[in-house]
């Protein structure tokens, strides 16, 4: 079965040794997200608003450069840097999906996030 990397320029490149996404077969394995805007990669995290939305538009743009979209995706982990965020982020991690068909998920506080954000995102979607 091909292993596929995917990186695509309309979602912020690595910060570190790992893709963007791997396909392999039908199952695309999508690195965690921040809010970092894929054309200038400076963090979009004025709010925790701004930088839910910011993930979420860089997840969605992976998953469109294989021809996925949110319909697609079968399991999302969402790390936090303080569970008392989990309403805001909740609501529009929610706004993105289609309403019965959302995806199996944990979400996570942890101490710290990669450039100290508020919010990452991985998921795993299929074809």
């Amino acid at each position: 079965m091909e292993r596929k990397i995917v990186n695509t320029i309309k979602s912020p490149a690595p910060i570190g040794p790992y893709n963007q996404a791997v396909l392999k077969g039908n199952m695309l394995f999508i690195s965690g997200q921040i809010a970092l805007d894929p054309i200038s990669m400076e963090l979009n995290n004025e709010s925790i608003e701004i930088e839910t939305h910011q993930v979420m538009m860089n997840l969605n743009n992976i998953l469109l450069d294989v021809n996925m979209d949110f319909n697609n995706v079968v399991k999302s982990s969402i790390f936090l840097s303080d569970m008392t965020l989990f309403k805001e982020v909740n609501e529009i991690y929610g706004s993105y999906l289609k309403k019965g068909n959302e995806p199996a998920r944990e979400t996570i506080a942890v101490k710290t996030l990669p450039m100290n954000v508020n919010v990452e995102i991985s998921m795993i979607a299929i074809i």
